[in-house]
């Protein structure tokens, strides 16, 4: 007998894995979460739900809507969490929900956005649901092909990757 996989549910704060281009200046706006058609063109099997909470670039998110993710994943039934993230503040959003006990919070987003060929979107998308389900409870954040502790880690800009610190 096998045991139907916990839930992962996934709010969306948006950041570049949802931009949408619109001409050459590199004029955005953050679109519809590209999420949902991921996951569905990954296959994954593993019973999921999501929840769109904002669509912005993370250097806009303030911090009364970091406090919003915050009830919003303490409130959850679920004990799995993905939040995709823009990843210029993503640290700062992970650190303000380091208190939530009893709970598996993965961040992840991408330095391309999703709807892009060569975006590590999918890839990071797809190591953010494998940490969600295996990791104990926590705040991590997934990018780079590395899983890191939500508070000891940083994007470095100059090289496009996250690192350990």
């Amino acid at each position: 007998m096998t045991t139907q996989p916990e839930t992962i549910v996934v709010l969306t704060m948006g950041g570049t894995i949802d931009k949408v281009y619109f001409d050459a200046l590199s004029e955005f706006q953050v679109g519809e979460p590209a999420v949902t058609r991921l996951l569905h063109l990954g296959g994954v099997a593993c019973p999921f739900r999501v929840i769109e909470l904002t669509r912005k670039d993370s250097l806009e998110i303030t911090d009364q809507e970091r406090a919003h993710l915050r009830e919003q994943v303490a409130a959850l039934q679920e004990r799995r969490i993905v939040v995709t993230h823009g990843t210029d503040t993503m640290t700062d959003s992970a650190k303000a929900l380091a208190d939530v006990r009893g709970k598996t919070i993965v961040f992840t987003g991408a330095l391309a956005p999703a709807r892009f060929q060569e975006s590590d979107a999918s890839f990071n998308l797809g190591m953010a649901f494998a940490a969600a389900q295996t990791l104990p409870p926590g705040v991590y954040i997934a990018m780079s092909g590395q899983i890191f502790p939500g508070d000891r880690v940083r994007k470095d800009r100059r090289n496009a990757r996250f690192e350990a610190i």
